[in-house]
């Protein structure tokens, strides 16, 4: 089967700049795309300095809902929204006070992740953060997944009117335009090495080194059952998973709300728009009443996919039910693009007259 390989690199034009992140790029993309899949064959995408968060979201997901391995090469500088204070990779237009609307979330990557299957994803990271951020990371580890193995550093920001280079990211693909991919914990240690030698690395770099599988891991299953077109088995499996965490632990517990959002993406796998919607809007509503703030991260995201979702409802009267209740949580919850509660009116207003 072959693997796919997302290249990712990005970091602000100008004066905010903490590192030269796309330099890596044409090393990377010197190296046969097995030798950075690990795989026999793999399709690579490349994102140099991207503008727009969403066109990042765009082909993550792409990547992510691939079969087979998934390799994603990170390569930039993370920064803290103000509002929130939640660590954003940086893209060319951001700035301190645009981190919110122009760099990508990174519990974005994060969710896009979460539906693979355990040891189907390696990320290899290097990353400088700011010094705001660097003293946020001393505390808040960067989650990136339970299922997913994690390899490379963060590094603090560099000395005054300095940009770093991206020396771990380097290592590897030097490493790896010999042709040889080793196993992932090998190359970490070669491109940590490599870095030493060089005088490279920083005794303060937050090293990353989070291996993957689980064994008996139920998305393993569920991601198989979607592959083979199975999507009955896939959401019959996920809901005895939600059921009994509902029982073992309430139906506002994280564990409960998890598998909730796994049915709601199997719904949007199998095609079903009004399921994957309603489910969405159970998420985003549940946590609403659990005291989540409407500004937190996973609030924000049910939102947003119940809304997607939405847009794909082609039955009238299934899309007017479902817009009310949308309407009245984009009241509580606008979320990042301006303008979606006025989309949601608008097009209710539209249905509204269709039905009428």
């Amino acid at each position: 089967m072959p693997g796919t390989v997302l290249l990712l690199a990005a970091a602000p034009v100008g004066r905010g700049c903490l590192v030269d992140a796309a330099s890596v790029l044409p090393v990377l993309a010197a190296v046969p795309p097995a030798v950075l899949s690990g795989a026999d064959t793999a399709n690579v995408v490349e994102l140099a300095d991207p503008l727009e968060p969403q066109a990042v979201l765009t082909r993550l997901r792409a990547a992510a809902a691939a079969p087979g391995p998934l390799t994603v090469y990170v390569t930039g500088q993370l920064q803290l929204d103000r509002r929130q204070r939640l660590p954003h990779l940086a893209l060319a237009r951001t700035t301190p006070a645009t981190v919110r609307y122009t760099a990508l979330p990174w519990h974005w990557i994060r969710e896009e992740l979460r539906l693979r299957p355990s040891g189907a994803t390696t990320l290899l990271l290097d990353l400088h953060a700011d010094q705001e951020t660097w003293q946020w990371l001393r505390e808040h580890p960067l989650d990136c997944g339970r299922d997913n193995a994690v390899y490379g550093r963060v590094a603090p920001p560099p000395a005054r009117r300095t940009v770093a280079v991206p020396a771990y990211m380097r290592g590897v693909a030097t490493i790896l335009r010999s042709g040889h991919r080793p196993p992932p914990h090998d190359l970490h240690q070669q491109a940590l090495a490599r870095m030493a030698a060089e005088g490279a690395g920083g005794s303060a770099d937050l090293v990353l080194t989070a291996p993957g599988p689980v064994a008996g891991d139920p998305h393993a299953v569920i991601a198989a059952a979607v592959r083979a077109g199975r999507h009955g088995d896939a959401d019959a499996f996920a809901a005895r998973h939600e059921r009994a965490a509902a029982q073992a632990h309430g139906p506002t517990a994280e564990d409960t709300l998890h598998w909730t959002e796994v049915r709601a993406d199997l719904a949007m796998f199998a095609g079903d728009p009004v399921r994957s919607c309603r489910a969405w809007l159970t998420v985003a509503e549940t946590r609403l009443r659990a005291g989540q703030p409407p500004q937190a991260p996973a609030v924000e995201a049910a939102v947003d996919r119940a809304h997607h979702q939405w847009g794909r409802i082609r039955d009238a009267g299934r899309a007017r039910e479902l817009g009310a209740a949308l309407a009245t949580l984009r009241g509580h919850v606008p979320g990042r693009r301006e303008g979606a509660l006025d989309h949601v009116q608008r097009e209710l207003s539209r249905l509204q007259t269709q039905g009428s």
